[in-house]
């Protein structure tokens, strides 16, 4: 291993190696650093730089001990954050002197792992590295043509461990000795698989096949008789030929289909239950995406990147050219953008080298059931819906679903956390590293767990909705896996401030039974935590104005929120302003039927349904709302039942698309409408409105009252009636959705603005699920920075609800610790 010149020990004249006198060191390294490499990595500096010693495993990290002269043992230090393997990441190098010498002093060894204590992490499953990938299509290497074959550098890892240390015995590979070759490979430390736990080989290794699912699940064709290429040839035949396949991958089963073929994707909705909701898909290579979407170097960067996310990608507006087939109109109905992803196991890389299109890649699973990882359970829950089934005999411990991420303005927005990112530990801002060990429980949608220990955060990748009662029972087992592999007992339990969530019954059940205290966390304050750690913000930093944004949280004295301006910092929030809050018609249904906050809105805004109709009674929409139960609407109205008053953001924009014939009756997945209203925006209309959108008036609900008591309110009254204006003038889609975002950012904005002053603030959080919306965070992100003020928006983790448990878990965390403690 070539080392730079200032760690390279040629550098050093031998004499002054003979003269320095030897001493023992300790070094202690934390962080994700183990299964990526890293003991080999020590090996080979040490050797080196002529050091003895030895290099190990343990519950706590790596342990080195060192001896030889302080100036090389100087160097491996200096030179051990320079050498990191592509899948490490240190947190922590602690070092001191050791009364130790090796029986011989001239050796450096690996030693086996040491049962301890676990305080340290669980690594990322990475995409196929290079050099794998090289040896997979070299018809001369020993893994030619082999699915799974991986080294130091890359392939599974969480998805297949079953307790700390990180050695082959505690993982899904036990039940696959080794061959002689792959024994040598393992044992040599000059070999990138010294010590590779996944190694395997068509020898000794996993094998896949192929079978069919009407044959009883009799194997069509495998690579132990026809070989890989034969089991491949029949899976592109069945692929190109209509077929639904599903496909076992590194954490769980994937649907696949032809992204071209209209009649396939058709069949995959209606047996997946799915009729709206984005599919994502894989293409080869960024080659193979360029003629259909706009890969900028940044989003191309993600895309091959060991983490390997589905990165949303703008569409081309064009056909592609004549060599490549279209794909299918209803992959993304009614969006402007395309969620893709590139291989990231050899297996899909073989599949896609003789493949000139891209396939749609969905959670094999159906109508929201946690995604399939055992291939019974894949036959038996997928057997109506696919026709084939490619799987394996690499066993799935961790359920790990595909990362989500886009770019906004140059910056890396995490929508989803899982595949290669989760569960890599975060490091917790100054201030924290004293915390107790909290366990935070998330929310009801988009869960995650987090747990703080040793001044990091551990967030568990996204484990769905837990209105599903199959995802809640995999969210319990998969907690109570962290827990026992990580040998983590909280000392306290952080949950959501809503009674009805199942995650804050289950922490305080929990807590009851374990004598634990437990935190509830208003649900918008662990939104603005969550973005505040997300950037580093020191627990002791000053206070930040907060806007969150979002569908529903749990606000205070039972009312429900979405629209938040606060005051906060980690420990504490004061609301100072919010969304006027509108009925939510039907409660639960308003948010499956997004004409019913838009009727809500509306006789809010104009003093009701006469004068409404009065004023424009020649608009279709006023038509479509007549043709509604109004007489039981306005009852609920009127005797307030069944519609309680919410802040929600989101609710705003279901409200403006279903004005706008977007989504009106009904949505089938979360967001739906917004996304779609989005989508209408081009570059062109923004021009065209010239920067001006529909207003919105703020004010106190009390006039003159105290600000203390009676916070601002964004009242979206005058909106309705310019919106109205323009739909009476048949004024384009485009331009209203256009006027529409931009009208939000301004009113967002200048608000901000007022209330920084006023509190003498300088930094503005965004945070909450409606900041993933691009166009309204561009906006209201260069009108503040224009006023001077520093904005702090999610990078890392989710600013839906999948980051709350990181929010939740440190202001639970803050709140024990003194103020006076840096």
């Amino acid at each position: 291993m070539a080392l730079p010149v200032e760690t390279d020990p040629t550098h050093v004249q031998a004499s002054s190696r003979r003269s320095e006198p030897k001493v023992g060191q300790l070094i202690r390294v934390s962080g994700t650093v183990q299964g990526v490499g890293f003991r080999p990595m020590v090996y080979r500096l040490a050797k080196a730089l002529g050091l003895g010693g030895e290099v190990g495993n343990d519950g706590q990290g790596v342990l080195i001990r060192l001896w030889g002269a302080q100036t090389q043992i100087d160097q491996l230090m200096a030179a051990l954050l320079e050498h990191l393997p592509p899948l490490a990441r240190v947190t922590q190098i602690e070092s001191q002197p050791l009364r130790w010498q090796p029986a011989d002093s001239s050796q450096f060894r690996i030693v086996d792992s040491q049962l301890t204590p676990v305080n340290t992490s669980i690594t990322a499953d990475g995409a196929t590295c290079g050099d794998c990938l090289a040896e997979v299509f070299d018809s001369q290497s020993r893994f030619f043509h082999y699915p799974f074959t991986t080294c130091t550098h890359c392939g599974p890892r969480l998805s297949i461990i079953v307790q700390l240390p990180y050695d082959r015995p505690h993982t899904a590979m036990a039940g696959f000795p080794l061959c002689a070759a792959c024994r040598a490979d393992y044992k040599n430390p000059e070999q990138r698989r010294f010590h590779a736990q996944p190694i395997a080989c068509p020898v000794c290794g996993p094998q896949v096949w192929l079978e069919a699912a009407s044959d009883g699940s009799a194997v069509v064709a495998s690579a132990t008789s026809e070989g890989i290429s034969g089991v491949l040839a029949q899976l592109l035949d069945q692929l190109l030929a209509g077929e639904i396949v599903a496909i076992k991958g590194l954490g769980g089963v994937h649907l696949a289909a032809d992204a071209t073929n209209s009649a396939a994707l058709r069949q995959l909705r209606q047996a997946k239950g799915r009729r709206h909701k984005p599919f994502a898909v894989m293409a080869r290579d960024v080659a193979a995406i360029i003629p259909y979407c706009q890969v900028s170097p940044q989003e191309a960067a993600l895309l091959t990147s060991p983490a390997a996310p589905i990165v949303l990608l703008t569409r081309n507006q064009t056909s592609p050219p004549g060599s490549h087939p279209a794909l299918a109109a209803d992959l993304a109905p009614g969006l402007a953008r395309l969620g893709v992803m590139l291989p990231h196991t050899p297996l899909h890389h073989l599949i896609f080298h003789h493949l000139d299109r891209p396939l749609v890649m969905t959670s094999g699973n159906y109508q929201g059931r946690p995604q399939c990882i055992d291939n019974q359970a894949a036959r038996e829950q997928l057997g109506s819906i696919a026709r084939y089934f490619l799987l394996h005999n690499r066993g799935i411990v961790n359920r790990v679903e595909d990362s989500v991420v886009q770019v906004t303005a140059g910056r890396v927005e995490v929508l989803r956390r899982s595949r290669g990112y989760a569960p890599t530990p975060l490091a917790l801002p100054a201030g924290f590293y004293s915390a107790p060990a909290v366990l935070a429980l998330g929310s009801q949608l988009k869960a995650t767990f987090c747990l703080i220990r040793a001044g990091q955060a551990t967030l568990s990748p996204h484990l769905g909705d837990l209105d599903n009662s199959a995802i809640y029972q995999d969210y319990q087992q998969t907690l109570q896996r962290y827990l026992q592999v990580l040998q983590y007992q909280p000392q306290e339990l952080a949950v959501d401030h809503h009674p009805d969530y199942l995650s804050t019954k289950l922490g305080q059940d929990w807590g009851d039974r374990q004598s634990l205290a437990v935190t509830r966390v208003q649900h918008h304050h662990a939104h603005i935590a969550a973005c505040l750690a997300d950037n580093g913000l020191p627990l002791l930093s000053a206070p930040v104005l907060g806007i969150a944004l979002d569908g529903l949280g749990y606000g205070e004295a039972g009312q429900l929120w979405g629209g938040e301006f606060l005051l906060a910092d980690y420990r504490h929030y004061r609301r100072l302003a919010y969304l006027k809050p509108i009925p939510l018609l039907g409660g639960s249904q308003a948010i499956r039927q997004p004409w019913r906050s838009t009727y809500a809105h509306l006789v809010t805004a104009l003093g009701g349904w006469p004068r409404l109709k009065a004023a424009f009674a020649d608009l279709p929409l006023v038509a479509f709302l007549d043709r509604q139960p109004r007489s039981l609407l306005d009852t609920l109205l009127t005797q307030g039942l069944h519609c309680p008053l919410s802040s929600s953001a989101g609710r705003l924009f279901d409200a403006v698309a279903a004005a706008l014939g977007i989504c009106q009756q009904e949505v089938s997945y979360e967001g739906q409408a917004a996304m779609e209203l989005a989508a209408q925006v081009s570059p062109a209309d923004l021009a065209a409105v010239g920067g001006t959108g529909y207003r919105f008036r703020v004010g106190r609900a009390v006039p003159g009252a105290d600000p203390e008591a009676y916070p601002l309110v964004v009242d979206p009254t005058p909106l309705w009636w310019a919106l109205l204006k323009d739909l009476q003038r048949q004024t384009p889609l485009g331009l209203m959705a256009a006027r529409f975002h931009l009208g939000l950012a301004e009113a967002i904005a200048g608000l901000a603005v007022q209330l920084a002053r006023q509190q003498h603030l300088t930094t503005v959080a965004l945070s909450g699920g409606v900041w993933q919306n691009q166009l309204l965070l561009n906006q209201v992100r260069q009108q503040l920075q224009a006023a001077g003020l520093t904005v702090l928006s999610h990078s890392q983790v989710p600013a839906n609800d999948g980051g709350l448990s990181l929010g939740q878990a440190l202001v639970a965390a803050a709140q024990r610790l003194s103020p006076l403690v840096p």
